[in-house]
């Protein structure tokens, strides 16, 4: 039962100091081409289906 306590304890110090990270406002994790705002900051060498339907999209909508 102290095993199970112990355990208990460090997973919700663990979930609290995730929530504090959230609560600061942590830039959210993205992938190589996901998410950026700028073309610069992809490294992909090509781009997946996903990206590329997604910037034919936005192409389409700025016209």
């Amino acid at each position: 039962m102290t095993y199970f306590l112990i355990t208990f304890v460090l997973m919700l110090i663990v979930i609290a100091i995730m929530a504090i990270g959230v609560i600061f406002g942590r830039r959210a994790i993205k992938g190589s081409c996901g998410g950026g705002m700028s073309k610069a900051e992809c490294v992909c060498v090509e781009k997946c289906d996903k990206r590329k339907k997604m910037e034919a999209e936005a192409h389409i909508t700025q016209r």
